[in-house]
């Protein structure tokens, strides 16, 4: 795993992106090139930075709508099919994105031909050096060999999401060493010996690291001395809640202790970050709000002539520091979705829920609105989802750690809601939280940047909207 602006990103991830990305600029000058010596016009396009310019653009546009379609979320296991079907999509999007690009910038434009060929070459040359990666994958040439000490509940999760976790590491899962005073959870056929000490097992089984997954530390039996050795020998040694915050981006509730939080990294709350995050806010509201100007005024349209009630409708949530404010969203319910008088939960095929209400809801429209908010100042692009007071009374009971989300902006989008499904119980809310405190303690303008590029995932494909 790389670490960039205290996110941590897949390696693979970060390799294929950088090779797809020169793939694809490379396409542009030999597809160019090769649209020349087939042309019978004298048309000549030179390395200048006028050319530079639109091969960058158009490297960029195909890496963005793979990025778009989910492609960088790897399955080492879907074969060349399920890649080749996966691709093409992506190319469609971006070849779309382009003729948009060209139609509002046509001194960029290349030519017809010269673009069929770009993409063509693209997405050859993607398409190879992924079946590269996958097959050096199955040697296991890009797998981390791993060792969890502990073989009780907690050491059972982190197995699970390690075995579970295609998405970002491949994993080979060498055993797990028990600790006395712990009930085993595991099978006995992965349980490594417990009379030798962790530097000989992982010298012997050649990992790569050690994942502690024990919950109690103390006592004369932690090898803790045992640990320092792998760790000077050159192998990884973290914590079950650093392997969680690495894999999941998650903070799980369970694992976290106070003086974790106060002397651990991150929790960035600096002038810079503040300012920085303000001027990201400003920018990406004002852009958005004119992309989706036509789509605001259709679902204004149609919100009205469905029953000619509000367009909008304004609600109480808590914002930063506690402080509440009144969000503005178009209204996806009926006029008196709430005539009981008590707050309810949303809940899967709601039927309080309007038929535009249910399509805005789906492409998340009914969010646009919140764009005024931003602007005010209420709100940032990207944050935690603002809850409503008398769910946040609630949750700040049963859930630990809730009001920890409150030290920074609610968001439109953010990283539980891209993550995890419309949160809908106590239950839910807990889990979202563990995104939650995960984007708090690494917030940056970089992972702004990729929350914001999952959210055009969810939003195409429609994950999790309800």
């Amino acid at each position: 795993m790389l670490r960039i602006s205290n996110h941590h990103v897949s390696r693979i991830t970060s390799i294929l992106l950088l090779f797809e990305f020169g793939i694809s600029l490379g396409s542009v000058y030999l597809g160019t090139l090769i649209r020349m010596m087939m042309s019978r016009y004298e048309t000549f396009y030179s390395i200048n930075p006028e050319f530079l310019l639109t091969a960058s653009v158009l490297a960029l546009t195909i890496v963005f709508s793979m990025s778009a379609l989910g492609m960088y979320q790897i399955n080492f296991r879907e074969g060349t099919r399920n890649t080749f079907l996966r691709l093409m999509p992506a190319m469609t999007l971006a070849l779309a994105i382009v003729s948009l690009i060209f139609y509002v910038f046509p001194s960029l434009y290349l030519g017809r031909g010269a673009i069929g060929l770009v993409f063509v070459i693209a997405a050859v040359g993607i398409l190879i050096i992924r079946i590269l990666v996958f097959k050096s994958s199955e040697s296991g040439l890009l797998r981390s060999r791993i060792i969890f000490l502990g073989s009780g509940a907690m050491a059972q999760e982190c197995h699970e999401l390690a075995i579970s976790n295609i998405g970002h590491h491949d994993y080979d899962v060498i055993g797990f060493v028990p600790v006395e005073q712990e009930e085993r959870r595991v099978l006995t056929k992965y349980v490594l010996p417990a009379d030798q000490s962790m530097s000989s097992l992982a010298a012997k089984y050649n990992a790569d690291e050690i994942v502690v997954a024990v919950q109690n530390r103390r006592g004369g039996q932690f090898p803790i001395q045992d640990l320092l050795d792998c760790k000077l020998r050159g192998v990884r040694v973290i914590d079950a809640a650093a392997f969680f915050e690495r894999e999941a981006c998650q903070l799980r509730v369970e694992s976290l202790q106070p003086g974790w939080l106060v002397f651990g990294g991150g929790f960035d709350q600096s002038f810079m970050r503040r300012l920085g995050k303000r001027v990201f806010d400003m920018s990406v509201s004002a852009i958005i709000f004119l992309l989706t100007l036509p789509i605001m005024f259709l679902t204004t349209l149609f919100i009205f002539l469905e029953d000619r009630g509000p367009i909008f409708y304004q609600q109480e949530r808590v914002g930063k520091n506690g402080r509440t404010y009144m969000v503005l969203k178009f209204r996806s319910m009926g006029i008196n979705a709430e005539k009981a008088g008590a707050p309810q939960w949303a809940s899967a095929n709601d039927p309080r829920t309007t038929h535009i209400g249910k399509i805005i809801r789906k492409l998340r429209i009914d969010e646009l609105p919140q764009i005024i908010n931003v602007l005010r100042g209420e709100m940032s692009f990207v944050g935690p989802r603002p809850e409503r007071p008398f769910f946040v009374d609630q949750l700040c009971k049963d859930v630990p750690f809730y009001n920890m989300r409150h030290s920074v902006k609610p968001g439109i989008t953010g990283m539980a809601q891209v993550r995890y499904a419309y949160g809908a119980s106590v239950e839910d809310s807990k889990q979202k939280l563990q995104y939650d405190l995960y984007y708090v303690k690494n917030n940056s303008l970089f992972l702004d940047m990729m929350i914001l590029l999952e959210t055009v995932q969810v939003v195409l494909l429609g994950k999790g909207a309800r």
